[in-house]
């Protein structure tokens, strides 16, 4: 990815200015024919336009995700998911430096704060993620709700009310009582 000089979005293909210029020009880009725009290029991706800026402000931008089990079926809070999932966290880490910091394994889903790259790609990992805990055909539902966090305080304020999910779901009276949740590992965001 390289940012165009003339409009300052990233894009894999060098930008020849006409989308600045249909732009000045007050032309839409749906309307024109004499190529794809930025805003055309993006309508695809499942990056928006501003994230490139996000991601150049902070070296590894830190997520926060959630996926469900299909039908909310109680699956997940078992030794073996939760080793499953420290595996694959561990092995993303040495191999990819992809960091998994701090997570939750409910019996119906998980949260898990992860950084990456550059070239991370989010839905790929979720997918392998999914694919690694796979206790059965059709165990997921379909997609990953996702939140860039963007300080130090959201990741600490969205820690404590995830940490919390446990004691709040009535499945143990102090979070330290909670087996399925750890940091593998340990992420600074500022």
């Amino acid at each position: 990815m390289r940012a165009c000089v003339s409009c300052s979005l990233a894009s894999n293909r060098r930008c020849s200015g006409a989308s600045v210029k249909r732009r000045q020009l007050g032309v839409m880009s749906g309307n024109s024919k004499t190529g794809a725009s930025h805003e055309r290029q993006y309508s695809n991706r499942r990056t928006p336009p501003r994230l490139p800026v996000v991601f150049d402000r902070f070296n590894s931008p830190l997520y926060f995700v959630t996926f469900c089990t299909e039908g909310r079926r109680k699956m997940l809070a078992n030794p073996e998911s939760h080793a499953a999932f420290c595996g694959f966290a561990e092995r993303g880490w040495r191999e990819r430096g992809i960091a998994v910091g701090r997570y939750v394994i409910m019996p119906d889903h998980v949260h898990v704060f992860v950084a990456g790259g550059q070239d991370f790609n989010l839905s790929q990992w979720v997918r392998q993620l999914k694919a690694a805990l796979a206790l059965g055909p059709r165990l997921w539902q379909r997609g990953f709700f996702d939140h860039l966090l963007r300080s130090e305080e959201s990741y600490a304020e969205k820690w404590e009310y995830v940490h919390q999910n446990p004691v709040r779901a009535g499945l143990v009276t102090r979070v330290e009582d909670w087996p399925f949740h750890g940091e593998v590992v340990a992420i600074e965001h500022s």
